[in-house]
């Protein structure tokens, strides 16, 4: 009997963890954004290994050197808290950000980076904290796992701290901040990368935007859940989802005409456009798009071919290679 509740508990464990958002995520602090990244199957499905690698900035260069580290082929997962700042013209801007890093980016060489750049050290429950000086801001660093970075911006430790704790809760499958306790089962199953949040936050502080001089009302209290998953039985395209849950229906109604009226001037001016590998991943988006209204919810899909994101990948390294100012702009 022993045994059989040891198996029924552990089953139960496992089926409970794989219906809990990633350990990454649940690590974040409280925020008004969140954004995910899987890297692992986005690079298969998009052939991104098979791709020449980049040249690299020099400042870029010698972090390698030091570390070992190249984000482009050692960084698996990313998950990111975005945080509205009350002064969006203090150091931080409009957002401030959290985020946990996962795969072969730790290590004694990468300790010794950060403590040769640190201009301040914090020992907390364990964990060294480095203070790294950038921009007007102090950028907080901790190494939190054998394959896992914490970083922060915000203008206090508290965020960082909390990440810290979190992850020695982190075997509890359903912990995590109230923002994704509350959404993250809205995100689509075996999505590579998704981003949950007030949909206002990137926009102007009136919650306005204006995308081919049209303008958007974008309340405050709507949240949105976006997502880009393997759009099945077809796994060389990829499906994105916008959804977005306004305050009420009439104001969904609002949204989705709107939005309506977007995707049929965008495809208007899409067609004269020349077949660049960006123009052609925008025009396949806007020509498979759609607007549906449910209620209080708005739901934007639109389908791009994986290959499209190798495409537009190499096209930017080709780009970046053949213009002279393009390092020095980037180490800028």
């Amino acid at each position: 009997m022993v045994v059989a509740a040891v198996l029924v508990l552990l089953g139960a464990a496992v089926f409970l963890r794989s219906k809990a958002p990633p350990e990454a995520a649940r690590l974040l602090p409280e925020s008004d954004g969140i954004l995910y990244i899987d890297l692992q199957p986005l690079r298969t499905l998009a052939h991104l290994n098979n791709l020449k690698p980049p040249r690299r900035v020099p400042e870029y260069q010698q972090f390698v050197d030091a570390t070992g580290i190249d984000w482009e082929r050692d960084l698996d997962q990313a998950a990111i808290a975005l945080h509205r700042m009350p002064n969006p013209r203090g150091p931080n801007g409009a957002v401030a950000y959290s985020m946990v890093l996962v795969g072969k980016i730790t290590g004694r060489r990468l300790n010794r980076w950060l403590e040769s750049h640190a201009a301040a050290r914090e020992s907390y429950a364990g964990k060294t904290i480095y203070d790294i000086p950038e921009a007007g801001r102090t950028v907080r660093v901790a190494q939190v796992g054998y394959d896992m970075v914490a970083v922060s911006n915000t203008p206090t430790p508290e965020q960082i701290h909390s990440m810290i704790d979190r992850h020695r809760t982190a075997a509890l499958p359903f912990s995590g901040s109230p923002l994704l306790e509350k959404h993250y089962h809205d995100v689509p199953l075996l999505s590579l990368a998704w981003g949950v949040g007030q949909i206002g936050l990137p926009f102007s502080e009136s919650g306005a935007a204006r995308i081919f001089g049209f303008s958007f009302p974008l309340p405050a209290d709507s949240t949105m859940v976006a997502s880009i998953a393997p759009e099945l039985p077809v796994p060389s395209a990829l499906r994105l989802r916008i959804e977005e849950f306004a305050r009420n229906d009439e104001v969904a109604q609002t949204q989705a005409a709107a939005l309506s009226t977007l995707v049929t001037l965008a495809r208007t001016l899409a067609g004269p456009l020349s077949d660049t590998t960006v123009n052609k991943g925008f025009k396949e988006l806007v020509k498979t798009a759609t607007v549906k209204q449910t209620r209080d919810r708005v739901v934007v899909t639109a389908s791009l071919p994986a290959s499209f994101i190798a495409r537009l990948v190499e096209g930017a390294a080709s780009e970046q290679e053949s213009t002279p100012d393009a390092q020095n702009d980037a180490v800028q």
